[in-house]
Parts: C-alpha cells; sequence; structure tokens
C-alpha cells in the first residue's frame, strides 16, 4: 500500500511543486505515494465562499473558519482513516528526524495549511489536529512547510533513495550532526582529504567520524547535547 497524502490548502496550485521532481518525483510516478491537494474554499457555505473571519475578542488580521475546515477535514479522512492530522504552525511542536522516520512507517497523513492570523481553536480540537512547527521563524502560510514536511518523509520511503541505507548516517539519526565529506581530488587548492580517510582502516575511520560528528553537534548545535533548545 502506498503512502498517501492529503493536503488541505487555499493554494493546491502549489503541489506537488518541487516534489515532482529527482526521487521524490519518480516515486510518485511509481506509485510509490500519492498525494491530493483539496482546496479548503470548496468547502464554504455561503456564495462569497467565505474561509475566514475576524477574530473574537478583536484584534489583527483574520481567521480559519472552524466550520468551513472541519467539513474539508472530514471529507479527505472520513472515520475509519487513521492518518495523522497535523496542522502546520508556528507554535507546533518542532519536526524531528525521529517524527518522520515514525510518520514515514505509517499509511500516510493529513496536512492543514494554515493562513491569515491562525485557525480556530475549535477545529483543532474538534478534529484532534497535532500542530507541527518546522522552525522558529512566520512564513506567509503552511504550504511551503507541507512540502517541506514531506520531501523529508517521503525520501524515507522504501525504495525512494535506492540504498534504505543511506538514510541511516545522517544527521539527527543518532542526535548527532553529519560528520564532514570528501571525495576525489585528493588535494584541492592545497586542502588534502584528511590520512584517516585514505587509511583504508574502517575501525578508525567511523571513529574518526564520530568524533568529528560529537565536535561539529558540539559546536554548531549544543542543544542537541544537553537536550535543551538554545536561545538564539
Amino acid at each position: 500500500m502506498s503512502f498517501r497524502a492529503s493536503v488541505l490548502t487555499l493554494y493546491p496550485q502549489m503541489f506537488p511543486g518541487h516534489l515532482e521532481q529527482s526521487l521524490s518525483g519518480r516515486a510518485l510516478e511509481r506509485g510509490d505515494w500519492s498525494l491530493e491537494a483539496v482546496q479548503i474554499r470548496d468547502f464554504a457555505h455561503d456564495r462569497h465562499s467565505s474561509v475566514d473571519d475576524t477574530p473574537a475578542g478583536g484584534g489583527a488580521g483574520m481567521v480559519l473558519k472552524a466550520d468551513v475546515l472541519a467539513k474539508a477535514i472530514d471529507h479527505v479522512s472520513p472515520p475509519g482513516d487513521n492518518r495523522p492530522r497535523l496542522l502546520l504552525s508556528p507554535r507546533g511542536k518542532p519536526l524531528t528526524q525521529a517524527k518522520v522516520r515514525s510518520l514515514a512507517e505509517g499509511e500516510g497523513v493529513v496536512l492543514v495549511c494554515g493562513r491569515f492570523e491562525g485557525v480556530d481553536q475549535r477545529a483543532i480540537e474538534g478534529r484532534a489536529l497535532e500542530e507541527v512547527s518546522i522552525g522558529d521563524y512566520i512564513l506567509s502560510g503552511g504550504e511551503p512547510a507541507a512540502l517541506v514536511l514531506l520531501d523529508a518523509v517521503i525520501r524515507l520511503l522504501p525504495g525512494v533513495m535506492g540504498n534504505d541505507q543511506s538514510g541511516l548516517s545522517e544527521s539527527f539519526e543518532d542526535g548527532l550532526l553529519e560528520y564532514p565529506h570528501y571525495t576525489r581530488p585528493q588535494i584541492w587548492e592545497d586542502r588534502a582529504i584528511p590520512e584517516v580517510l585514505l587509511s583504508g582502516n574502517h575501525k578508525k575511520i567511523d571513529a574518526w567520524r564520530r568524533a568529528e560528528s560529537e565536535k561539529l553537534t558540539a559546536e554548531r548545535r549544543p542543544d542537541l547535547v544537553s537536550g535543551k533548545k538554545t536561545q538564539l
């Protein structure tokens, strides 16, 4: 059974975007995964196809309406659909490689792309949406975040990368950043490939790579070492 992705958005034309290219594009053609981009506005019930309204209590911006969004979710995810429902939101839990791998092991995902000032909290609670963030910054909408999440997940699906072992030594897989990589020529602009990588001694090579990973992680992502998010 292929991985099924349903995306609820006000801009379905943004999909599949870059996912139509390279490894993910070939996997899409093979049927390893499928994508449906659904227009939320199609589920509006007034003659203006309204999907948003002013925030209760006042304030700037507009809020995505609960009734419209709920109808869209019910359409793509009826009873019996066990796919997780994720709302791409800057206030969500950070997306991690562990979460990505967990999603890749499932049957698919329903992604809701937020817009405007936010989404009516009643839709979030009433349709059990899990809020997920791809970083500590604000986007104009959830569509780029949905593409990022799908990109990360699809490459881990069986057969997509060709060699399923390719993803096991990457950054974050073991809580560390990935070690530096080198290839020919052996010397470039007076910079040589580290001798240990040319030694043929795989035990020493593994030890060097581990040490470099630990060094890079301590320098660039001490939060991964301490388990606490650093304030930038």
